[in-house]
């Protein structure tokens, strides 16, 4: 990562924790991704050598910082979900000042729409941090749009664990699906598709 991503990610950061410090309501906070989660999200892009990344919820864009710096490495791009205009314009702000805005596309659309849409086998990692409660509804399409070999990652598996154990049930019911949990940031569940 280069001296100006990581300037804009620490920026970004500092600022959530700032206006996020008073705020009861989660629903009103900025909810950024913690740096060991980016770091993991960044290995797992390198890793797999993903081109088609898609996230759904946006934020101020702490996420899609870290997964548009990894595209950069591999030649890929990432497609940054929400519903939210304003979120997202503040985060396609960072992204330009951290000098990826080549590496991104920002649609302000709900999520599981947009992945009901989209073609079988189209996406190398599917990033999840939005309403978790939303996700059982979106299926069969979250693993439907996932690549033989490709990665599913959802945010929250270990703080919202009532929240997302629907979905994680799904996930390892389906057959060609290995799934784990990640115990950094506030955790994350990890599923990939078979290869073959």
């Amino acid at each position: 990562m280069d001296t100006r991503v990581r300037a804009v990610l620490d920026e970004v950061a500092t600022a959530a924790a700032q206006h996020d410090a008073g705020i009861a309501d989660r629903l009103l906070r900025w909810r950024v991704l913690e740096e060991d989660a980016g770091q993991l999200l960044a290995v797992l892009v390198r890793a797999t050598g993903a081109h088609e990344v898609v996230e759904v919820g946006t934020s101020r864009g702490v996420s899609t910082l870290w997964l548009a710096d990894a595209v950069r490495a591999t030649g890929g791009r990432v497609v940054s979900l929400d519903p939210d205009a304003a979120a997202q314009a503040a985060a396609a702000e960072n992204v330009a000042r951290a000098g990826l805005a080549d590496h991104v596309t920002f649609t302000a659309v709900d999520g599981g729409s947009y992945l009901a849409r989209m073609p079988d086998a189209a996406i190398d990692l599917l990033f999840l941090d939005a309403e978790r409660t939303e996700y059982p509804g979106w299926w069969p399409h979250p693993l439907r749009v996932l690549r033989p070999g490709g990665l599913l990652v959802a945010d929250n598996a270990t703080s919202h664990p009532d929240e997302i154990a629907p979905f994680a049930a799904l996930l390892r019911a389906e057959p060609g699906v290995t799934t784990t949990i990640a115990t950094v940031g506030k955790g994350e569940l990890i599923a990939v598709r078979d290869p073959y």
